[in-house]
């Protein structure tokens, strides 16, 4: 099950986040978007970030990413063994957006390979090395099928983007992620341009994930993903996520001593239920966690003490 909000830093912590405020300044006055946000994220944990719109959700993941670094706290994500400040983007961290990243010329194989040709070779070894460039290369296309046989792709390697669906054009903008084996994987709406089928099946690519992170944690190993996905379907938060973040800027701020409204919080933090893939959930079960969500996280009439619905153990 997923892990509670907490201010300490457990040995597995792939993110801890202390204290987080972002502030756009604009010509007229300043913009608050996200408001004293403190998460720790565990290794293994699939986290759905829901939310109303317009409430900073996309804004939060790219603060994760390092391109909107906070005003004020600070955002620590794992890299090389240890917690470091992220300030800037790094391999640690992986994003899948909701338009695909693919390059129209390649074909899913090379476009999946890319990414460890420009993190692991230069241009000039390219150029001026032949013989170990196209050794390389055969082990970074070796690479990048095995990833595309992880999302279902073995069978499409040499196909180009506009041969593909958009479904399989988002299996291989997830396989680009998933090959540069980052601590953790930001996915801000993947799904949302895609037809109801699709985006089942891709849940189930998600759920498959999971079960290898149950497999790995069986066996004593650390599990191999991290996952935050961004969604407006409430459906698909509970049923990818083992942990449901509601981020809103409908909470009671003057409470907390601020005369005008500082941001987005995290205003919802609960376990979600879990599925195995290809088992099929019964969405009329969902009624109450949906209900909650809806009351706490998205009516503007409820401004609630941000701290009233979050399962942690803060000290």
């Amino acid at each position: 099950m997923g892990k509670p909000t907490s201010s300490k830093v457990s040995v597995s912590s792939t993110i801890d986040i202390k204290n987080l405020f972002l502030t756009f300044e604009t010509q007229s006055e300043p913009v608050h978007a996200l408001s004293d946000i403190n998460l720790n994220v565990e290794a293994g944990d699939f986290v759905s970030l829901i939310g109303p719109s317009g409430c900073g959700k996309s804004t939060f993941l790219r603060s994760i990413l390092g391109t909107h670094p906070p005003n004020q706290g600070k955002i620590l994500t794992m890299q090389n063994g240890s917690l470091i400040t992220a300030d800037r983007p790094g391999r640690d961290r992986g994003i899948v957006f909701q338009k695909y990243s693919l390059y129209p010329f390649l074909t899913a194989l090379d476009n999946v390979a890319l990414g460890l040709k420009l993190d692991q070779t230069s241009s000039l070894f390219r150029i001026f090395n032949w013989s170990g460039w196209a050794k390389k290369r055969k082990v970074f296309r070796d690479r990048a099928a095995v990833f595309l046989e992880k999302v279902g792709l073995g069978n499409a390697i040499n196909m180009y983007p506009d041969q593909m669906s958009g479904g399989m054009q988002q299996r291989v903008a997830i396989a680009q992620a998933l090959i540069m084996e980052p601590e953790i994987i930001l996915l801000d709406e993947p799904f949302g341009a895609l037809d109801e089928a699709t985006r089942e099946e891709l849940q189930e690519m998600l759920l498959q994930l999971y079960q290898e992170n149950q497999e790995a944690l069986s066996k004593n190993k650390k599990p191999p993903y991290t996952l935050i996905i961004v969604t407006h379907e409430l459906n698909e938060a509970i049923r990818v996520g083992d942990r449901l973040i509601g981020l809103s800027q409908y909470w009671d701020w003057k409470k907390s001593g601020f005369d005008v409204s500082p941001g987005a919080t995290v205003v919802y933090d609960r376990e979600a239920p879990i599925f195995k893939p290809n088992e099929r959930p019964n969405y009329e079960s969902f009624d109450i966690i949906r209900q909650d969500i809806r009351k706490y996280v998205y009516n503007p009439n409820i401004l609630q003490s941000r701290n009233d619905h979050l399962v942690n153990d803060l000290v």
